[in-house]
């Protein structure tokens, strides 16, 4: 990722760094559709007590080395870090958030997309996927492969703690129609081709993977991980508590 497309990251450093409130994203789809966000950046920063009731009931579960994927600005992995005094290793692929999480004070962070995650074997106990970064898995496909290397990355007792939004429980039709489309390509219905803007910053096009809980144990099936059960809200945001073992 270059200056020029890291939008993302343009909008936590301008909203961290130069303490700007009016910093905000906006998510473009691959069919047109815009959703400025009236809760990004600030919700990346946000305190334990802000959180997701899913996600404060979810990381009770983190232990041991813990390796947290799309950590951003470091919500997750500072308050593992500071507050459980756990050994945590974030990860994301955008160079200034990546700034912005050192500067915050999180020890160990680095520049790597997950697809290309590569670790010794039985470097991690836990892997986090906090704010619907399940779908960073992007595809099926991609999600058995990756699934895969991670079996070979993490310890005999691991645990995934996946976050994810249920892209059925809507009605808005323009998202029912994209849904529509996806399956008459073969693609998964809530596998979704998104960007970041931010500014003049225009973001690369990337896969991203919405799915329902159904879905979310289809793909972890027979991978060597098992869901072991799901934390589940009023709201379409839920947690797979994901085990090792087929």
């Amino acid at each position: 990722m270059t200056k020029d497309t890291d939008a993302y990251g343009h909008e936590v450093w301008d909203y961290f760094i130069k303490s700007n409130p009016a910093a905000h994203e906006t998510i473009e789809r691959s069919d047109g559709y815009i959703d400025p966000s009236d809760t990004a950046p600030k919700v990346y920063f946000a305190p334990f007590n802000k959180w997701l009731d899913v996600e404060r009931k979810a990381i009770k579960f983190a232990r041991g080395r813990v390796l947290d994927v799309g950590c951003g600005p470091g919500r997750v992995a500072l308050y593992l870090q500071n507050k459980k005094k756990l050994d945590v290793l974030g990860i994301d692929n955008s160079p200034l958030a990546i700034r912005v999480a050192r500067k915050r004070g999180l020890k160990k962070v680095r520049l790597v997309s997950f697809k290309d995650i590569d670790f010794k074997t039985g470097t991690f106990d836990t892997v986090i996927f906090f704010g619907n970064n399940f779908g960073l898995f992007g595809s099926k496909s991609r999600a058995r492969r990756l699934l895969r290397k991670l079996l070979a990355m993490s310890t005999p007792n691991a645990l995934l703690l996946c976050e994810s939004l249920d892209p059925y429980d809507t009605d808005n039709p323009a998202h029912l129609s994209y849904q529509k489309a996806n399956r008459a390509r073969g693609r998964m219905s809530g596998q979704v081709k998104i960007r970041a803007r931010y500014k003049s910053f225009i973001g690369k096009w990337f896969d991203y993977l919405l799915v329902s809980p159904k879905e979310m144990n289809e793909i972890v099936n027979g991978s060597g991980w098992k869901v072991d059960h799901f934390i589940r809200s009023k709201h379409p945001i839920y947690i797979g508590i994901i085990r090792k073992g087929s």
